[in-house]
């Protein structure tokens, strides 16, 4: 059965607030391979003009990931995530995510469009920091695939 439409605009609760840690980043650009030092060195992200270590551009991803939950287990919205696969990321940042920030992340559904028997529901996650400064924004964009037979 496709996904009503009407979802589109929904609003989730902000999630619990992440703290952003130096090992956190480090474990995380060191498992994409990205070794630059802003990551790791706060002498070498402080000659950059940053506060502090920054994260790699995709960090956002383990924290709108965990928030974007909130969409996939809605009871309401009826999406089969046995079926889904992940059809699409990006970013758009306000400034880097820095160690020491505290983000919460605000999940929006920005569409729903059923295509091929397939569903397309894009999610938005809106995060800030603890002061409500925004940080970067997450798109996603998940596809529900049509069951054999639909």
């Amino acid at each position: 059965m496709p996904l009503d439409p009407a979802f589109v605009g929904r609003s989730y609760p902000p999630t619990p607030a992440y703290e952003v840690g130096r090992e956190k980043i480090r474990e995380f650009a060191e498992a994409v391979g990205d070794a630059n030092r802003a990551y790791v060195d706060a002498e070498a992200a402080k000659a950059l003009g940053h506060p502090d270590v920054i994260a790699p551009p995709t960090f956002p991803f383990v924290i709108t990931y965990r928030a974007a939950a909130q969409v996939v287990q809605d009871p309401e919205l009826g999406l089969d995530f046995t079926r889904v696969v992940h059809g699409d990321q990006r970013f758009v940042y306000t400034r880097p995510v820095r160690a020491g920030d505290r983000l919460s992340v605000t999940c929006v559904i920005d569409s729903i469009k059923s295509l091929a028997g397939n569903d397309v529901l894009s999610v938005r996650g809106e995060v800030h920091d603890e002061s409500g400064e925004h940080v970067v924004t997450a798109h996603m964009t998940l596809v529900a695939r049509a069951a054999e037979g639909e």
